[in-house]
């Protein structure tokens, strides 16, 4: 039942949200940066009432650690389609998630992803992965957050997959902090009962920006590496509240 309702009030929303593309379109014409804001708080809400209707209790952790005065690229693990749910709930700032380009053929969430300022990746593709980094840059050089899974699939083991290194040139090439965002449980809600949803304690933890222009010199040779280090040392501290 709890699967049905989700995945009917995600159809409900789909369909209803077709007039404000137009609205979204006009503001983006006069203002783009409030055509961003409008539809971030839009999509925000729509997935609260999704992890309110798939029974999740969300635990949200060092919100404070986020500077208020720059741009930024949230580097997270990823376990769940429902990683990109409860980051939007909880992100302050306007926000840009990287997707697989594959999400680009599911007509209305495409649109929402382009207002929204989403990148795509192609995994398959080294040049289209290129031109995406250098799009995330210019988006962080013009105010925009960028949040990016460097696992580049969701890992449905215990550990962590590698980091891609490349994904986060984005932050070296910008200048601007990484926020190392560490997601708990969240494959819980779905992954591990697939097709159903079941009710779970998540966790997201904001932790403290990462400079990489104050690294070490081997220190950012492997700044993904150093990074996944951070978010395993919080994804071990989380595992173990959840238990």
């Amino acid at each position: 039942m709890r699967t049905l309702i989700t995945v009917l009030f995600l159809l409900v929303f789909f369909i209803v949200s077709l007039p404000l593309f137009l609205y979204e379109m006009l503001l983006g014409k006069i203002n783009p940066r409030k055509k961003v804001a409008s539809s971030q708080r839009i999509v925000s809400w729509a997935f609260r009432v999704v992890l309110f209707l798939s029974g999740a209790s969300c635990e949200v952790k060092g919100l404070e650690n986020i500077p208020k005065d720059t741009a930024v690229l949230y580097v997270s693990n990823h376990r769940s389609y429902f990683d990109i749910v409860l980051g939007y709930t909880t992100v302050p700032t306007l926000t840009g998630f990287v997707a697989k380009k594959e999400i680009k053929k599911i007509p209305i969430l495409r649109v929402w992803m382009k207002y929204l300022n989403c990148l795509f990746l192609d995994r398959d593709n080294p040049r289209e992965g290129l031109k995406m980094i250098l799009t995330g840059v210019d988006m962080i050089k013009q105010g925009y957050s960028v949040f990016i899974s460097p696992e580049g699939t969701r890992n449905h083991g215990k550990e962590m997959l590698p980091f891609k290194e490349g994904s986060l040139k984005i932050a070296e090439k910008a200048v601007c902090p990484i926020i190392p965002v560490a997601i708990t449980n969240t494959d819980n809600l779905f992954e591990n009962h697939f097709p159903w949803i079941r009710k779970a304690h998540v966790a997201i933890e904001y932790g403290a920006p990462v400079y990489p222009d104050t690294l070490t010199k081997e220190e950012r040779k492997f700044l993904g590496s150093h990074v996944q280090n951070i978010i395993r040392t919080m994804l071990q501290k989380n595992e173990e509240g959840l238990v």
